[in-house]
């Protein structure tokens, strides 16, 4: 999808209309997807008379958020967040597509922060091996943005390379710390005029580390995140962290400005979570790092559909006996009333695997602790080897 264009400056045109003309089509589009695709929930919640209330420089903004979901009609959500504060600027709007999203027909629930693992499992121990199972691939992410900065979707070339050289900062005090060692692989091709990357990798390296689902994959070609503006600049101010054993990783640069994430095999689901949660720690402590935060919904993200932990908690089961018909429609049946979603283990999309083996993870993200995900993970996947176990039978 070809972008529209984005409104300028005062009587600025791009692509050859002025922003009167980009208004006006905008809002035309609107209405009509409004009809043509009712579960839009940007189109569906955004009227003419709340956009037109706002001043110039918050239509702005506010067109910006919304393009995706206009440009793409057949979006679910439809918009994403182009600064911290956006989610309190446009709360009339927002506020109904994110509670509506994540369910909460009450319209009055805050979010609560909670890692506290001490009362769930066996004093805060989550052991597959008592649910019958061997060692898992398991991995917990959470999106993170700084306060100080734009989000991803309204930052330019100038903005990325400075957030990434800010994070250059933090990267150096995880370096220096033993538990964490690590490198750094940058895809930016330079720091502005003459200035070089030290850190800048060849894209032979580059494909190694996509193909090691170390690195993410190029986001221009992603027709929501292009129309959004969070893949411009494509790829200045992305890559990633990566500590010495290769299991704690920072992408920066992605759909949010950090994307942090454990991953290893093993057998306990505590052991990821809770190393997780003190590299946090760690990075929050460090001079510069402020993560921005809303008192209603959390942890801030770009997509309305990530606020709250900002988490995706997953691990990857084998159940041959569940998928030997080469779906995973029963695992989804399961599944999907304990609230988690089943994909292939390249991610949405994708197959399963050969042996049977798919990615498990909670669906939820806001209105939910973080101690709840990973006990409902831990509960799915016990309800799910029972359902293979009688399947054999």
């Amino acid at each position: 999808a070809e972008s529209s264009g984005r409104m300028g400056a005062a009587g600025s045109v791009e692509g050859g209309k002025t922003n009167e003309e980009l208004k006006t089509e905008f809002l035309e589009k609107l209405e009509a997807i409004k009809t043509s695709h009712p579960n839009n929930l940007c189109a569906k919640h955004l009227t003419k008379e709340y956009f037109e209330s706002l001043n110039e420089d918050d239509q702005k903004v506010l067109y910006q958020c919304c393009l995706t979901g206009i440009e793409n009609p057949d979006s679910g959500l439809g918009c994403y967040a182009m600064k911290p504060s956006d989610y309190e600027t446009f709360k009339p709007f927002f506020d109904k597509v994110i509670r509506e999203y994540h369910g909460d027909e009450t319209n009055e629930k805050k979010h609560v922060t909670n890692w506290d693992i001490s009362d769930v499992g066996e004093g805060g121990v989550l052991d597959v091996t008592k649910l019958g199972l061997d060692e898992l691939s398991m991995r917990v992410r959470v999106g993170r943005n700084l306060k100080q900065y734009n989000l991803p979707g309204l930052m330019d070339k100038e903005e990325r390379i400075k957030f990434e050289q800010t994070m250059l900062e933090a990267f150096k005090k995880l370096q220096e710390n033993e538990a964490y060692g690590g490198t750094v692989y940058s895809l930016t091709p330079d720091f502005g005029e003459g200035v070089e990357n030290p850190n800048k990798i060849s894209d032979e390296k580059y494909k190694e580390l996509v193909d090691a689902h170390v690195m993410f994959k190029d986001m221009d070609a992603d027709p929501y995140l292009k129309s959004a503006g969070i893949s411009s600049d494509w790829p200045y101010g992305r890559g990633c962290y990566v500590s010495e054993d290769g299991q704690f990783i920072i992408w920066f640069g992605e759909e949010d400005q950090l994307r942090i994430m454990c991953m290893k095999k093993g057998t306990k689901l505590n052991e990821v979570f809770d190393r997780l949660n003190e590299g946090l720690k760690v990075v929050e402590s460090i001079d510069g790092i402020e993560f921005a935060t809303n008192e209603d919904y959390g942890y801030v993200t770009s997509c309305p559909s990530n606020l709250g932990t900002g988490m995706r908690a997953s691990v990857h089961v084998k159940i041959p006996n569940l998928t030997k018909d080469g779906t995973d429609a029963k695992a989804k049946e399961i599944c999907g009333p304990l609230g988690l979603s089943v994909r292939g283990t390249g991610g949405e999309h994708t197959p399963i695997g050969e042996d049977g083996t798919v990615d498990i993870s909670p669906r939820a993200r806001l209105f939910i602790q973080e101690k709840e995900i990973i006990a409902f993970l831990y509960s799915g996947i016990e309800k799910l080897m029972e359902a293979e176990k009688a399947c054999a039978a």
